[in-house]
Order: structure tokens, then C-alpha cells, then sequence
């Protein structure tokens, strides 16, 4: 089932008018971009072109040696995955208020160095911490292991398998590099093929596109937050309906954007909004996964 409607959006913050969204129109797709740096980590790893999750951060940047102090240096790529670095970062505060760390790190001449000039404020590994910025450090850790610009690796191994020839990957307007955390743009459809590997263990039409064990692995709770839990940049919730109790998991992007999958029950919802200023982002789309989407399932 699919529907779509006319509306206002913005592309990564900038307003461009009225919008008749449709199966053939790119959307962006704000944070879950961090779900597809959190693949893109699954693919290299297989392909031994990541470090482990457990080295430490710095070790990737010896550019960035002044900074490494005996608390920073304890947080490791693992930390970044789960939001777990415990450095001092504010994104609570609106994406339109200069004072979010988000937008003050876009803003960085190196991106990279300000997020890992923050002062640790917890114990890396204790504190769940929304910090788009942990997910910029590993793009660039995926760049630098690879060789490839993120994008490029993107589309050699994952979106040209899925068969994802129409995206957009904005930069950051200091660095040049793709916005890790939040700048990917795809079409509905094919959002909806990146939550349809969260079913199949990374399997796309008999092609094993992802490690194999790779989801189960990302998608175990690892931090406690919002009252849900998180893994590798993925949410993971629980809904009770008929008597049982099924978990899924989801990709969360700042306007209303979500990809929720259901491997239980073979289930992948997609939604695009543009509810960028709303307090019903959030309330909107869980509500048509969870009052409409699920219930018109049967198992």
C-alpha cells in the first residue's frame, strides 16, 4: 500500500515551497542517513576496510594528537555507533537555533575536529547521548578506510545492488564531505528496500548485500533511551497488539521521516513528512505504524 500528498518541504533545512510528493520523488531523509552510515560500517567491516569497533577513535585522526586526553581517547568507534561517546553535545535545542551542536559542527571549518574537541562529560559507554556528530566521525572513518568518497561507496555496495540509481547525498557546506548524519535523499521506494534487508538479514533478491548477522547485531539494544532502546543509530521499540508483544525496529530523521521494519511479521512502513517545526512529528508517524500499519497485518 502507498499514498502520497502535496505539501511544504525543505531540502536539508531550506524551505523549497509546495512539494506534490510522489513514488518517483527523492525526500529527504534527515537521520536516517545514520542508518545507512551504520550499513555502510556492516559492509566494510566484512570487507576488512574498518577498524574495530572496539580501537579507539583517535587512532584514525593522528592529525588530530593535541587533542587526545586520557579520558577522550577511551571512546571507541563502538561508542559512536551507540551514542554512547559521552562528549558534551546539546541537539535537544531546535535545528534553527544556532546553539545546537548539530548546526554549530556544520558550521565548524573541520567538522571532524570539533566534534572530537568536545569535552567528555561521562564515562564513555554509560550516557545514551543524541550526537549527530559521532555519526560524521564515522563517515569520515568509512572514507578514510575505504578510499572512497561515502557516497561513492554507497553506491557501489549498497545502492547499485538494490538496484538505487536516483539519490542525493548533500555536503557539508565547510568540508565538502556528505552529510553522514543527515544528508541522504531516496525515493520512498527505495527507503523502503533498505528496511526490507532489516527483514532478510541483509538478503536483497537472493543477493546477500549485507554481511550476514550484521542486522541482528546492529539492531541488539544496546543503550537505554527516550524510553526505547538503541543499537548501532537504530531504534528499537515494542508494540502490544492482540495479546503479544512485537518488537521493531526503526530509523527516525528529524520532520516526521521513518523507516520501521517488523521481521516477525515481514513488515516495512516508510514515511516522508514535512513536519520540520511541528510537536506531532514525532506522534504522527508512530501512530500510522502502530494504529494502521500494524493492525492490518495479519500472522
Amino acid at each position: 500500500m502507498e499514498r502520497y500528498f502535496k505539501g511544504a518541504d525543505q531540502h536539508w533545512g531550506t524551505p523549497i515551497g509546495t512539494v506534490q510528493f510522489a513514488a518517483n520523488v527523492k525526500h529527504d531523509l534527515r537521520s536516517i542517513s545514520k542508518n545507512v552510515t551504520s550499513l555502510l560500517v556492516g559492509i566494510a567491516l566484512s570487507e576488512g576496510k574498518f577498524p574495530p569497533l572496539d580501537s579507539s577513535v583517535f587512532d584514525q585522526f593522528p592529525q588530530f594528537a593535541s587533542l587526545r586526553t586520557p579520558d577522550n581517547t577511551r571512546i571507541t568507534l563502538r561508542h559512536l555507533l551507540t551514542m554512547s561517546a559521552g562528549l558534551a553535545w546539546d541537539e535537544s535545542l531546535p535545528y534553527n537555533n544556532p546553539a545546537n551542536s548539530e548546526i554549530r559542527m556544520i558550521a565548524a571549518p573541520d567538522p571532524v575536529r570539533y566534534v572530537l574537541q568536545q569535552a567528555v562529560v561521562s564515562p564513555p559507554g554509560t550516557v545514551f547521548n543524541y550526537n549527530g556528530g559521532g555519526t560524521t566521525v564515522l563517515g569520515a572513518v568509512l572514507e578514510k578506510t575505504t578510499g572512497q568518497r561515502l557516497e561513492d561507496y554507497a553506491r557501489d555496495k549498497l545502492f547499485r545492488p538494490l538496484s538505487i540509481a536516483d539519490f542525493e547525498w548533500v555536503r557539508l557546506p565547510t568540508s565538502g564531505k556528505a552529510s553522514a548524519a543527515s544528508g541522504l535523499r531516496l525515493r520512498p521506494r527505495d527507503t523502503a528496500k533498505l528496511g526490507q534487508l532489516l527483514v532478510t538479514d541483509g538478503v536483497w533478491q537472493g543477493r546477500q548485500v549485507l554481511p550476514r548477522g550484521w542486522i541482528a547485531e546492529s539492531t541488539m539494544p544496546r543503550m537505554s533511551a527516550a524510553g526505547i532502546h538503541y543499537g548501532y543509530q537504530w531504534w528499537i521499540g515494542q508494540t502490544r497488539m492482540r495479546g503479544r508483544e512485537y518488537t521493531w525496529t526503526a530509523g527516525v530523521g528529524y520532520g516526521g521521516q521513518r523507516l520501521f521494519a517488523l521481521p516477525e511479521l515481514g513488515l516495512v512502513v516508510v514515511v516522508n513528512a514535512g513536519h520540520y517545526q511541528s510537536i506531532l512529528q514525532d506522534a504522527i508517524p508512530i501512530a500510522i505504524f502502530t494504529r494502521i500499519a500494524l493492525p492490518s497485518v495479519r500472522n
